[in-house]
């Protein structure tokens, strides 16, 4: 039985026997939607089936993590190595973003989503681009959920720019070597003004970053699954906010 209890009431939903703290949902929650093209190949189908399948995830992941009060979802939907991929699947995962920003744009701002992006869009194909500026913008008051789409992102390429800009303002006078600390650079990054991951989730049985949140993940807390992106459902959410709930964060310190 998976039990929501905050200090006012419980909930009960038929699941396993973990128990979620409504008062300690993680702010930010990172996940790399990792498995697609092994999901697909299990089953003798093309890399862009696995892709389509994915959209289903997402679909019940944001759905679960608006109701948990979560404040910000940053899903890795394209990387700025995946474009090393055929030529053909990259052109499907094109598609695929227009037609799902097209498709659940309405729920997404019924449900008060801000719809956001963060990586280098201006790469994307135009209609990808359109698409998802028109999303941002008929979103960007709404006050729940902002769901991040990284697109065209690189962890590495992220630090890179920012110094860059960081270089740019220090020869306008903007800013002077004297203001560079943490908060500074973290205020040049594609994340601004949010809270950096409390917890990442990676599924399909990888245990590594690849390039992502490089800055922002300095405290994160990782959990990984062996389940593949297309099939990871609410359930597995709730376990891994569940394992998140039971470590103990210390931040470098000793208590």
């Amino acid at each position: 039985m998976l039990r929501f209890f905050n200090t006012d009431k419980k909930k009960e939903y038929s699941d396993e026997d973990i128990c979620i703290d409504l008062n300690n949902i993680p702010k930010h929650i990172a996940i790399i939607m990792d498995g697609n093209g092994r999901w697909a190949k299990e089953r003798n189908l093309p890399r862009t089936i696995g892709h389509k399948a994915g959209v289903e995830a997402i679909r019940e992941v944001v759905k679960e993590c608006s109701i948990l009060k979560v404040k910000y979802l940053t899903l890795y939907a394209f990387s700025t190595e995946n474009w090393k991929r055929p030529k053909d699947e990259v052109s499907a995962l094109m598609k695929l973003l227009v037609e799902y920003l097209k498709k659940e744009f309405k729920e997404l701002d019924y449900n008060n989503v801000i719809i956001n992006y963060i990586g280098d869009i201006s790469k994307l194909p135009d209609l990808c681009q359109k698409e998802l500026i028109i999303s941002h913008e008929n979103t960007k008051n709404n006050t729940g959920l902002t769901l991040n789409l990284a697109l065209n992102y690189g962890g590495r390429y992220e630090i890179t720019r920012a110094f860059k800009l960081m270089y740019e303002d220090i020869k306008s006078g903007k800013i002077s070597e004297e203001d560079i600390n943490e908060e500074t650079i973290s205020n040049y990054m594609y994340t601004k003004g949010m809270p950096d991951p409390d917890l990442i989730i990676r599924p399909s049985g990888e245990q590594r970053l690849s390039n992502f949140l490089l800055w922002q993940c300095a405290y994160s807390e990782f959990w990984y699954s062996n389940i593949k992106w297309p099939d990871f459902r609410k359930e597995h959410l709730h376990k891994a906010i569940f394992d998140y709930q039971n470590r103990d964060r210390r931040f470098g310190s000793v208590e």
